[in-house]
């Protein structure tokens, strides 16, 4: 009987068959053009099987170092190893760099005498201006490679963030200096800051519109919000990784609609898209090994570095892949979360540590956790949480006096169990998930349909508009 690290046979033959099928799939890539998209999806599945195993071995290596937390939606309360999001992270970080050559492979052979050129003759003009390297898509490895620079030091940053505990307010800004990498690269190789504007404005202010500095701060932004709204939508077992995988998913399926048959082939817009693919799955499939182990009832905890980490994946696809605008389409459950925090975020309403629903030890179910009023709210506070209350956005408790000495804590979650009542940790997460779903389709819905009532068209055409 194997132990609770341990693989067990079925399981090590099962993720050995994996590797072999991935590795034998690589190998093959080479007969032709390196053809970076199967090799990519083969790097997916390895990914998978080396994240998958990692995990379990690196478990109680974790908790013997003190990476270890109490799952406090559990009757026992059982410690089990925190920060396991690095894991995957790290197996990312080590597949894209070994994709490398797959993505360049065929502009490899066409630019250097050592591939497809070994059997011509070079002649000194040639060796003097580097062979044929200016063949080589330099601003494309460059992107790749930017892209790759800014999710190694948000990494980084959220290992430092697990080890030391850093305070939300202190740390919000952390993706943002790793963000710097792609943000500079954009700038010297596209520069692109003009908007498209819709068509009933075009005629007061025309078609587009330079916001110049202003558009970097908004990409900026983006790179802060994705990674925290990842971390900010938590507190029960499996969300954080399969909120994620959800828009990994629905970004990935955007992406298809961009490449034959779904859109004529060649389309300006098929190589970024291919870009975001390449960043995808891997990521997918390292997300994917991650939640086996994180789903209810959670064996691990992911860990800062995971949100951070799954973030800032979403942020370089969509900012060097030029579909920003389409990505926040998919963090409508986000972005309400955000929103809908504020009050508490800003601390006009008390804001404790930690706002994870609270575990009822009687019932085995959650419920709704509480934000105390040590001092009484102002009147016109009194007033508002009294409109949310009956309204049914909070739920609050008054004392014999009339004054509210308890309000629910203002996340989704909390938000959802003052609409559908206590139930089970792993029923919540599937109601979590499948709000994302929903969300994400009407998101792409909006972004492919709707939106041509206020533009000409859709960029998936030849006629397209950024």
């Amino acid at each position: 009987m194997p132990t609770p690290s341990e693989l067990s046979r079925a399981e090590t033959w099962r993720l050995l068959l994996l590797v072999g099928a991935g590795l034998s799939v690589l190998v093959n890539t080479f007969q032709g053009d390196g053809a970076p998209l199967i090799a990519s999806a083969a790097l997916a599945s390895i990914s998978f099987a080396v994240a998958f195993s990692m995990i379990r071995w690196l478990g109680p290596v974790f908790i013997k170092a003190g990476l270890k937390g109490k799952d406090m939606a559990k009757p026992r309360k059982p410690e089990i190893p925190e920060t396991m999001g690095a894991v995957c992270a790290v197996v990312y970080l080590i597949s894209m760099i070994v994709f490398i050559p797959f993505a360049f492979y065929k502009d490899i052979v066409a630019a250097t005498s050592g591939g497809g050129n070994r059997d011509v003759v070079i002649g000194d003009p040639h060796v003097e201006t580097g062979r044929f390297l200016h063949r080589f898509p330099h601003g494309k490895l460059a992107l790749y490679l930017s892209g790759l620079l800014s999710l190694q030091s948000v990494v980084i940053l959220g290992i430092g963030d697990d080890l030391l505990d850093i305070r939300w307010r202190h740390k919000v800004l952390i993706p943002a200096f790793a963000s710097i990498p792609m943000l500079i690269v954009y700038f010297v190789d596209f520069g692109v800051t003009h908007v498209v504007v819709p068509v009933p404005l075009q005629p007061y202010i025309g078609a587009f519109i330079d916001l110049g500095w202003l558009y970097y701060v908004y990409m900026a932004a983006v790179a802060i919000f994705c990674p925290n709204a990842i971390n900010m939508l938590a507190g029960i077992n499996g969300i954080e990784v399969a909120q994620s995988l959800v828009i990994a998913i629905l970004l990935l399926f955007n992406d298809a609609l961009y490449l034959a048959p779904f859109t004529p082939y060649p389309h300006p817009a098929t190589d970024s898209h291919l870009f975001s693919i390449y960043f995808l799955l891997p990521f997918i499939g390292v997300s994917a090994a991650l939640l086996c182990h994180n789903w209810y009832p959670s064996k691990v905890f992911v860990g800062d570095t995971y949100c951070y980490f799954a973030g800032m994946v979403f942020a370089v696809v969509g900012i060097l892949g030029h579909f920003s605008k389409t990505l926040l389409l998919l963090f409508v459950p986000q972005i309400f979360n955000f929103l809908y925090s504020t009050p508490q975020l800003f601390h006009i309403i008390p804001c404790p540590r930690h706002r994870l629903p609270r575990f009822q030890p009687s019932t085995g179910l959650l419920d709704t956790s509480m934000t105390e009023w040590t001092v009484p709210p102002s009147p016109l506070i009194a007033t508002g949480l009294d409109l949310l209350h009956t309204l049914r956005l909070i739920r609050i408790v008054k004392n014999q006096e009339g004054q509210i000495v308890e309000s629910t804590n203002l996340t989704i979650l909390n938000l959802w169990l003052v609409w559908m009542g206590p139930m089970r940790e792993d029923r919540l997460a599937w109601h979590m998930v499948g709000v994302q779903i929903l969300c994400g389709l009407f998101g792409l819905f909006v972004r492919h349909r709707l939106a041509l009532l206020v533009f000409n068209v859709d960029n998936r055409t030849f006629e397209s508009v950024v």
